[in-house]
């Protein structure tokens, strides 16, 4: 069964710090494009970061300088500094594949930020 788990979500005070991760079972994920993304109440769900096979990365204008997206072995992480107010959401992780067009994504992890 294919699994992608994420943890390390919580809360926080504005102006703090969190670190994500997702632990990718089942296959392996080194061919495929990871992601995260978030889901805040009554909105969309949004890309956060991605990062290619190739660690090229990609960022929300949103996060860009505060949020930190990585991957070794099997894991991705994303290091969320300098949190704010409206960075609240379940972030979710995601794997996907262009070539096969296979998408998995991970059951999500709750962010809090208190102001």
């Amino acid at each position: 069964q294919v699994q992608l788990v994420e943890s390390g979500g919580g809360l926080v005070q504005a102006g703090g710090s969190l670190r994500l991760s997702c632990a990718a079972s089942g296959r392996s994920f080194s061919n495929y494009a990871m992601g995260w993304f978030r889901q805040a109440p009554g909105k969309e769900r949004e890309l956060v970061a991605t990062i290619t096979r190739n660690v090229g990365t990609n960022y929300a204008d949103s996060v860009k300088g505060r949020f930190t997206i990585s991957r070794d072995n099997g894991k991705v992480a994303l290091q969320m500094n300098g949190l704010k107010v409206e960075d609240p959401a379940v972030y979710y992780c995601q794997g996907s594949n262009s070539w096969s067009h296979a998408v998995y994504w991970g059951q999500g992890t709750q962010v809090t930020v208190s102001s």
